[in-house]
This record gives structure tokens, sequence and C-alpha cells, in this order.
């Protein structure tokens, strides 16, 4: 494949072998892979996630799956979004929550949240068991696109979320809190943080990654309205009526 940027003149693409999904019950999944060994450009990365893909760690990827179109890229139009009534309680709820904005390096008390929030939330999850070097692999990414949006309380640490500006709007890669302040519905408020972000640096959409209906783990991004999704290679505005949601 060519790129029409002028740093990435030719790049390369590899698909993975059929593996179980992650997502959806008694499905094979299939990946395509941009060149892990291709140092890529900004302008690149921003290209591949207009059509779809998402960076995790250093790699960027799409699903690529034989039998199943059901991964859909989703982006929020952020001038568009309005706070309904649960979100607004959200909002309210997490008023003494300060916010701070760092680069993607290392740091233990980072990892120890991290490691406490995927054994304690996720255990029937990928990153099950938490270690170091999954850690640092996934969201320490030393590149000047990428940073943390750190909440705090009374200068406790208590959720990172991790969100790479491109120039069409952030794309939020991951959002991990302590479980203790599992009340405040933190990956809510995340979201809605980054989406107070993207107004104030002008930027347009927020992207969210993957809509998979009749996925649970998915589903919550249906409540985040108007939403676009890439449908055909066209982003399009949905409406739909989303289940109940699960203070997340």
């Amino acid at each position: 494949m060519k790129s029409n940027s002028t740093t990435d003149p030719l790049i390369k693409f590899f698909r993975t072998g059929e593996h179980e999904c992650s997502y959806l019950p008694d499905q094979q999944a299939r990946t395509l892979f941009l060149d892990p060994e291709l140092s890529y450009s900004q302008t690149l990365y921003e290209e591949l996630t207009h059509a779809g893909f998402r960076r995790s760690g250093k790699h960027l990827y799409r699903p690529d799956c034989m039998s199943c179109q059901s991964c859909i890229a989703s982006r929020i139009p952020v001038d568009d979004f309005q706070l309904n009534r649960r979100f607004r309680r959200i909002m309210k709820r997490n008023q003494d929550v300060r916010i701070e904005l760092r680069p993607c390096h290392f740091d233990e008390a980072d990892y120890r949240l991290f490691e406490r929030y995927v054994n304690e939330r996720h255990a029937d999850g990928d990153m099950y068991p938490a270690n170091e070097a999954n850690y640092r692999d996934f969201l320490t990414v030393d590149r000047d696109f990428s940073f943390q949006v750190r909440y705090l309380v009374d200068d406790q640490l208590i959720g990172i979320g991790v969100t790479d500006r491109l120039n069409t709007g952030l794309s939020a890669i991951y959002t991990f809190f302590d479980p203790d302040q599992a009340s405040r519905s933190l990956g809510t408020y995340s979201i809605l943080k980054q989406i107070e972000l993207c107004k104030e640096f002008k930027l347009p959409y927020l992207y969210l990654g993957y809509w998979i209906p009749n996925c649970r783990k998915m589903e919550y991004k249906a409540h985040y309205q108007p939403i676009e999704l890439l449908l055909s290679g066209r982003w399009q505005g949905v409406e739909f009526k989303p289940k109940k949601p699960s203070d997340a």
C-alpha cells in the first residue's frame, strides 16, 4: 500500500492468522497490522485513524475478520455533544477531582494503580494478570502525540486516561482507576473530560475505538450521542437507543 504522506512513501501491512475473538464468543478474529518495524509519522497515524485503525502500544491495527464485521470504529463530534442527566450527575460527583496532563513516561505508582485495576476489575480479560512489561509496551510509548490525563483528589492519584492528540481530535487509548473509587464512574468521567479537552484544544472529534453490537464491554460507547460510525468506508452519524448503562 502507498501513502500520500511524504514521510511514509511505502508502507506494508501484515495480517495475523485466525485466533479466538476477545469480544464475541464462538467467533474467530483476524487482525491487520501496520509493519511494526516502521517508525510511522503522526501524519500516517492520522490517515490510518480515519480509516478505522487504532493504536495499541507501538502497533497500529484494525480488525480484518473473514466472517464478521462487528467491530465498527466510532467517534464523538464534540461540538454537538450535550451532557444528559446521567452525565451531569457524574460530573457533579467528581467536582473535587483535579486534572493534570503529563507525558506517558513510566512511573512505579502509575503501574501499581494499573495492576490493581486490571487484577480486580478485568480478571477475565487479555491483560490479566497485569505485569510491568506489558504495561510499559502498552501505555508508555514515547511519542510526542501521546499523553496522560491524570485524575487526582487531594493530591492522591485515583485514575489515568491515556490519549493521543491528532490534528482532527483526541484518540482515547485506555483509562484505568482505583477500584476503591468505582462509585465515581471514572471511566465515564474520563471520556467526558477528554471531550472537554477536545473543545479546549479546538479539535472536532474524540475517537473512542470500536463499538461492537452485542458486546457488553463495548456497548457503553452508544451512550455518547451524537456518535459517528465508520460504515462502508465513510463516517456517518448514527442515532439509536442504547441499553440502560452501567456506571463504569
